[in-house]
């Protein structure tokens, strides 16, 4: 039988080798929380019944409160409306417009609330944002990605990619392509993190970006997703319910 002193001392072995292992596992840094958001706010979309504007912003806005987000990703947004919410909950936003039918779309029901698109949020100030249409398309929208550089040390990135039924499931596949790619080239060069609505369940994420999806919501599960480079490390996935959308809200919390 071992003695007391010996367990003391293997105890004390194990504290000081596998004690350390785990606690470099442990998130250590600073927070980075991403909240991934799909409105329905164009007037146009079959979704926007359930929206009730403008309850579907109050809504948007009550979750950015209570989770405090680093940056958001928005979807199916409109200009007034994505600008409405930052003011209302203290972010810089930038907007990439989508275009429609060959023309920028004007959201409609009511109208007066800019044009259709996309929008990142940031609490970080913003030092550059980039958007460009993806070299494939099907059917009438012309789908887009917008990628923020943060003055915090973050590119914050989403996309809207084309549906994967109709007229659109051609694009699908190859806009994932083409977002893999994008993401890669970002992330050699600084820390990313991209949320959006994919269409898809399968990833598009570039090797050595991790994926976390809202597999768990009730609504349109499993198309949301963040991928963040590993310097964002364990990630972990929280789906908020939205009464007022057809997506649930995919909040994703990592470690600097």
């Amino acid at each position: 039988m071992r003695s007391v002193a010996a367990v003391a001392l293997g105890a004390a072995l194990l504290a000081g080798c596998g004690g350390h292992a785990l606690a470099r596992e442990r998130p250590t840094g600073p927070a980075f929380t991403l909240l991934q958001m799909n409105l329905c706010l164009s007037g146009l979309s079959s979704c926007y019944g359930r929206v009730a504007y403008p309850a579907v912003l109050a809504e948007a806005e009550t979750r950015i409160r209570q989770v405090r987000p680093d940056a958001v990703t928005l979807n199916e947004a409109c200009e007034g409306d994505a600008d409405r919410i930052a003011r209302r909950t203290g972010y810089r936003v930038r907007f990439s417009r989508v275009v429609y039918g060959g023309k920028l779309l004007p959201c409609v029901r009511p109208g007066g609330r800019g044009l259709f698109g996309d929008a990142v949020l940031t609490r970080a100030a913003v030092a550059g944002a980039e958007s460009r249409a993806f070299a494939a398309q099907a059917g009438p929208e012309r789908r887009r990605w917008l990628c923020v550089v943060t003055r915090g040390g973050v590119d914050v990135c989403t996309a809207h990619l084309a549906a994967r039924s109709g007229v659109e499931r051609p694009a699908n596949d190859a806009q994932c392509g083409e977002l893999k790619a994008l993401l890669a080239r970002r992330a050699a060069a600084h820390t990313v993190i991209f949320g959006g609505d994919v269409n898809r369940r399968a990833p598009c994420a570039p090797r050595g970006l991790w994926v976390r999806t809202d597999a768990a919501a009730h609504q349109a599960r499993g198309i949301q997703h963040v991928y963040g480079s590993r310097a964002l490390g364990s990630p972990a996935v929280e789906v908020l319910p939205a009464a007022h959308t057809d997506h649930d809200v995919l909040v994703v919390r990592a470690h600097q």
